[in-house]
C-alpha cells in the first residue's frame, strides 16, 4: 500500500506542435500556451513521446511514469494487471485541436503492433467533439464498394477521397475508433480523445500536403496489413442512458475491452458519489460548466486520475456542467 493517502491528480500536459494545429486551446479554453501552433495537449500521458506531470499535492513535480512507479496497482486497479504486469499506465487522454485536416491513418490490433513495433501496443480510441466549426467532419471507415486493390490504387494516384467514408459532426457527437478503422478528423474541430496508452499511427495518405517543401512520410504497407475493410459506412456512436436520478444523468458512450467513458450531465448543485475500491482507476474531465472532485476545483475544460484506492469520492456540480468518466470494466 502507498505510503502518501491518495487523492484526485491533475497535470500539466504535455503539447504537441504538429504542423495542422492552431491556437483554439488557448482562445476557446483559456490554456497558456507557449508561442506557435499547438496541435495536441497531452493531459493524462504516460507514454514516453510525451508524458504529464502532476501539478497538485503531495506528488506534485512527479511525472505519471514515476508516480505509476510509486503506487503500482494501487494507482490503477487490479483489473489493469495486464498493464501492470508491463509496467504500463492504460490510457492516454487527449485535447486535439484541427485547425487544418490531419492525415488519414489507422492504428494497428496489439498484437501486430507487438510483432512490429517492438514494446508498443495497437490503439482503440475515441472522440467527442468539444467544438466544430459548420461543416466540419471526420472520416471513419471506408466507402461502399472499396476493396484493398482500389483503396491501394487511390493511394497510387493521389486521390483517396472516393474510398473514405465522411461523416459530418456537430459539438456533441461521439465516435469511436477500433483499432483497424481509417480514420481522420477534419479541420474545424476540437477533441476531447481517450485511447490506449500507444502512439502508433500508420499513415496512409496526407492529402498531398507538403512539410518543409516535402511530404510527410507515409507507411502504406504496414496501413494495408491492418486496415479494416469490412468497416463500411458506419455511423457515430449512439449514446445509451445508464441513469437519471437526483439532476444526474448518465449516459454510456463507448465500450470497449480497454475502457468504458460516459458522458455525465449534472444540474447546478447536483452530486455524484462514488468508490474506487482498487478494481480500477478513474479520470473525470470537466467539458462544460464547473465542478468539483473530493473538493478539487475542475473547471471546462480540465480532467483529474482518481487513484484506484482513492476510496469514496463526490464529484459535485456548481452549475449546470457535462463531464466525461473513464474507467476499465470488469472483463
Amino acid at each position: 500500500m502507498t505510503q502518501t493517502p491518495p487523492y484526485p491528480l491533475t497535470f500539466t500536459p504535455a503539447l504537441k506542435d504538429y504542423l495542422w494545429g492552431g491556437r483554439n486551446l488557448e482562445t476557446m479554453f483559456g490554456r497558456q500556451l507557449p508561442p506557435g501552433v499547438i496541435a495536441e495537449s497531452w493531459e493524462i500521458s504516460a507514454h514516453e513521446d510525451g508524458v504529464s506531470v502532476v501539478a497538485n499535492g503531495p506528488y506534485a513535480g512527479l511525472t505519471l511514469p514515476q508516480l505509476h512507479e510509486q503506487m503500482g496497482i494501487d494507482l490503477i486497479g487490479f483489473r489493469s494487471q495486464w498493464a501492470q504486469d508491463r509496467g504500463k499506465f492504460p490510457l492516454l487522454i487527449k485535447l486535439l485541436d484541427a485547425a487544418q485536416v490531419l492525415s488519414v491513418q489507422v492504428h494497428p490490433e496489439d498484437a501486430y503492433a507487438l510483432a512490429n513495433e517492438g514494446n508498443e501496443l495497437g490503439k482503440t480510441e475515441m472522440w467527442v467533439v468539444l467544438h466544430a466549426e459548420p461543416g466540419a467532419a471526420v472520416i471513419l471507415g471506408v466507402s461502399e464498394g472499396t476493396t484493398p486493390e482500389k483503396f491501394r490504387q487511390g493511394i497510387e494516384d493521389g486521390d483517396l477521397s472516393p474510398y473514405l467514408h465522411r461523416i459530418p459532426v456537430v459539438k456533441g457527437d461521439v465516435i469511436c475508433v477500433p483499432a483497424g478503422s481509417v480514420h481522420a478528423i477534419m479541420a474545424g474541430l476540437i477533441i476531447a480523445e481517450i485511447q490506449q496508452n500507444s502512439n502508433t499511427t500508420y499513415r496512409v495518405y496526407d492529402w498531398n500536403r507538403l512539410q518543409n517543401g516535402v511530404p510527410r512520410p507515409l507507411h502504406i504497407d504496414k496501413a494495408m496489413d491492418v486496415i479494416n475493410f469490412q468497416q463500411v459506412a458506419p455511423g457515430l456512436c449512439q449514446p445509451e442512458l445508464v441513469s437519471d436520478e437526483n439532476g444526474v444523468r448518465r449516459y454510456r458512450l463507448c465500450h470497449n475491452r480497454y475502457f468504458v467513458t460516459e458522458r455525465v450531465e449534472m444540474a447546478a448543485g447536483s452530486y455524484f458519489e462514488g468508490n474506487c475500491d482498487g478494481s480500477t482507476f478513474e479520470i473525470w474531465g470537466v467539458i462544460e460548466g464547473k465542478a468539483s472532485v473530493n473538493q478539487l476545483p475542475l473547471p471546462a475544460v480540465r480532467f483529474t486520475l482518481l487513484p484506484a484506492v482513492l476510496g469514496s469520492f463526490k464529484v459535485a456540480a456548481e452549475v449546470d456542467s457535462l463531464l466525461l468518466r473513464s474507467y476499465v470494466e470488469a472483463a
